[in-house]
């Protein structure tokens, strides 16, 4: 009978499960979907999560007795390891929620033992995955830089596993200061509150309207300029735009590509990773041009190379994601593995 990993990929609306068997290779690229359920409370989750496992067992003719861990991928911040804190997109009553100890209990009754659980942050092990993917039978590092909403950050090590940190911050580096200098942007105000131009600003959908109010000035006439636009619509009309080749998002899009070569080269020469991988929706094939896409990449290995290391010029590869909303899954349940790997030496 052979072993399985599964790993839970809690969101705030939308719980995913996924599988890896003990070679680390995917159960299935089809992931078992389940809703979160947060506005009924936290048994309702945990209940959300068990349903995701029974289901994608089910699928795939699996059985609770080839179960032999669970990783769990959820959104920080924590006080503790496997306790949440304060979280922006959960009920506020969930904070100091020991989730991890829930659902340790949850699984030990449906697999009638108890399992061993690993939990650690879904960027994290979102970057566990994509970092699996692409060095296969290498030892190297991994960094993932993933713009969305925000910018996820991840460090993989040659172990296979994310670097946490002491405070279970690590790899936070979305809101490191950007070299402004570099850039030649004002400071632009983040989401976290600090407003010494966190990087996360620069280079993510958050910071596209102080883009837009910078850079609108330069195009006189442009359709953008029109107020009746809510300012939401003007910033999520950005991507289409630039693949239209408008030179305004175009420019924004360059400008952001540009931090973040600046900031992949600034964790380059702290980590020393042979991979950089980048992920979000503009390297998404389903929603991005192939010139789009090949642009922006471009972009990021042309400002970020004349910051590394000779060395480093030579071997650091700026690759795109593959997984997309696989990875945190999949990451979770290579977590569990790895982890047992390493137990059993």
């Amino acid at each position: 009978m052979k072993k399985i990993y599964i790993g839970t990929d809690s969101g705030a609306t939308t719980s995913k499960t996924c599988g890896v068997w003990e070679d680390g290779t995917p159960i299935s690229l089809t992931l078992a979907q389940s809703s979160t359920n947060s506005q009924q409370g936290k048994s309702a989750v945990v209940h959300g999560w068990i349903e995701g496992v029974e289901k994608f067992l089910a699928v795939n003719n699996l059985a609770w007795p080839q179960v032999a861990g669970v990783g769990l991928a959820m959104p920080g911040p924590y006080q503790s390891l496997g306790v949440l804190d304060r979280s922006p997109n959960l009920p506020e009553s969930f904070a100091g929620w020991d989730f991890l100890q829930d659902y340790s209990a949850a699984l030990a009754q449906k697999a009638g033992r108890a399992l061993p659980v690993v939990t650690g942050n879904d960027g994290n092990y979102g970057g566990v995955a994509e970092a699996a993917r692409v060095r296969g039978d290498k030892k190297c590092g991994v960094i993932m830089l993933a713009p969305g909403s925000g910018l996820g950050a991840a460090y993989t090590g040659t172990d296979g596993l994310p670097l946490n940190g002491d405070t279970l911050n690590g790899m936070e580096a979305g809101h490191m200061p950007a070299p402004l200098h570099l850039l030649g942007l004002p400071v632009f105000t983040c989401g976290c509150g600090r407003d010494w131009g966190c990087f996360e600003a620069y280079t993510s959908i958050s910071g596209l309207p102080q883009f837009l109010a910078h850079l609108l000035p330069k195009y006189p006439g442009h359709e953008l300029q029109n107020d009746s636009i809510p300012p939401k619509e003007k910033a999520l009309s950005l991507r289409t735009r630039a693949q239209q080749g408008d030179p305004l998002a175009l420019e924004i899009f360059d400008l952001q590509a540009k931090a973040m070569g600046l900031h992949a080269a600034n964790l380059s020469l702290a980590l020393d990773a042979e991979f950089v991988v980048i992920g979000g929706g503009l390297i998404d094939p389903h929603s991005t041009t192939e010139a789009f896409r090949t642009r922006y990449l471009e972009g990021i290995r042309a400002a970020a190379t004349p910051w590394l290391y000779p060395a480093q010029r030579k071997t650091i590869q700026i690759v795109p994601a593959t997984l997309g909303e696989l990875s945190q899954a999949i990451g979770a349940a290579l977590t569990a593995l790895y982890t047992a790997k390493i137990s059993h030496r």
